[in-house]
């Protein structure tokens, strides 16, 4: 943490982001540590901070408070300018967004939006500039737009779209067509040859949507009614699931064949298939990104590794993306080692790619579809 004597917003953002976890508020904070194992948490705030006091509440957090100084204070820059926001510090810029009440055309229901990823240490003006634009809402000053996607040249993503509905489940069908989820409590969704779709509910439970069940789809459904899934994709007809011992589960009409991938809970799957073999990519609680051709043994090195754990998977002919729960996203060339990334500040629920290689994201609210600037990951 680079910054110390911080408070509000700003210090969960900086917390989050040091602990791996995305929160905006100090509840959402709490919440995302109680779900993790145990830890030993060192905080730039003062010891009687009231975030001091609800972190060492929790009990099984180890909590040390520096106390140290609060920084020199800044001239506040102009709040209006998205260039000054930009450049500008980002702490101070929260401090003045958070105390204040004017809208600024828009910017301050961006920043307070998208913060967690505005003040990491590792941004800079353009990245800042390109978030602020994917976190703009309707009600924004149409000249923002513009102005934030000519301030975020140079980075590797563009937006190319965005839209205010839940992204909770993310696929693709067999012609490329973007799904989402019917159901707001799913948490994957999944597309048939046939253009059936099969959805994953909160209790890990299968339904099938837009299509009478088939043998297959009763028998998996009868299956996860007994021994519910925590991840789910298809890949051609056949039905690919995860449970939280670690275990992938491939049912097909000969058969099932099963693999087990990951230490703890397996959190996303995704699939391709092509007339030779299938290759399905499963992510967990573990931070790792596996593949699998079912009826061989599981490669042993993984796609990608990272201390936290995988939320959301999808592939393509020539790109896998990857969500991770400390809200990054990363896209991979398949067959290359070149991976774009990207922050939101909000966290990622669902991942998509598309045929051109742009980037679906699925957050709690919206849709948001980055294309790649320059063809440089594959």
């Amino acid at each position: 943490m680079s910054g110390t004597g911080v408070t509000g917003r700003a210090a969960v953002w900086m917390l989050a982001n040091r602990l791996g976890v995305v929160a905006g508020t100090p509840a959402e904070l709490l919440s995302a540590l109680l779900a993790g194992p145990p830890r030993t948490v060192r905080v730039d705030l003062a010891p009687d901070d009231d975030l001091v006091h609800a972190l060492r509440a929790l009990g099984h957090l180890d909590v040390t408070a520096t106390g140290l100084p609060p920084p020199a204070p800044h001239s506040p820059p102009t709040l209006d300018d998205p260039a000054a926001v930009c450049a500008a510090d980002p702490l101070s810029v929260t401090e003045a967004y958070a105390s204040g009440t004017d809208a600024h055309g828009g910017l301050r229901a961006a920043w307070l939006r998208a913060g967690q990823a505005l003040v990491r240490d590792d941004q800079t003006p353009a990245g800042r500039a390109l978030v602020l634009l994917t976190a703009l809402d309707d009600t924004a000053d149409p000249r923002l737009a513009p102005a934030l996607a000519e301030l975020s040249a140079g980075q590797p993503w563009r937006l190319a779209w965005s839209r205010r509905t839940p992204g909770t489940a993310l696929t693709t069908t067999t012609d490329g067509r973007l799904i989402a989820a019917d159901e707001p409590r799913a948490t994957a969704v999944a597309c048939l040859p046939d253009g059936t779709r099969l959805e994953l509910d909160e209790r890990g439970r299968l339904h099938t949507r837009g299509g009478p069940p088939t043998r297959l789809t009763q028998a998996v459904a009868a299956t996860l009614a007994q021994h519910p899934a925590t991840a789910l994709a298809t890949a051609g007809p056949t039905v690919l699931t995860g449970d939280r011992m670690g275990t992938v589960h491939a049912f097909g009409l000969g058969g099932v064949d099963q693999a087990a991938l990951h230490s703890g809970r397996v959190t996303a799957l995704t699939a391709t298939a092509s007339t030779a073999y299938t290759v399905t990519y499963s992510g967990g609680t573990d931070g790792t990104v596996r593949a699998w051709r079912p009826g061989r043994a599981p490669a042993r090195r993984p796609v990608a590794a990272r201390p936290h754990p995988v939320v959301a998977l999808h592939a393509g002919d020539r790109f896998l993306a990857v969500a991770w729960a400390d809200g990054l996203a990363e896209l991979h060339g398949l067959g290359t080692r070149r991976v774009l990334r990207f922050r939101p500040g909000p966290r990622i629920r669902a991942v998509a790619v598309t045929a051109d290689g742009s980037l679906v994201l699925g957050l709690d609210d919206v849709l948001l579809c980055l294309a790649q600037a320059e063809r440089s990951c594959g």
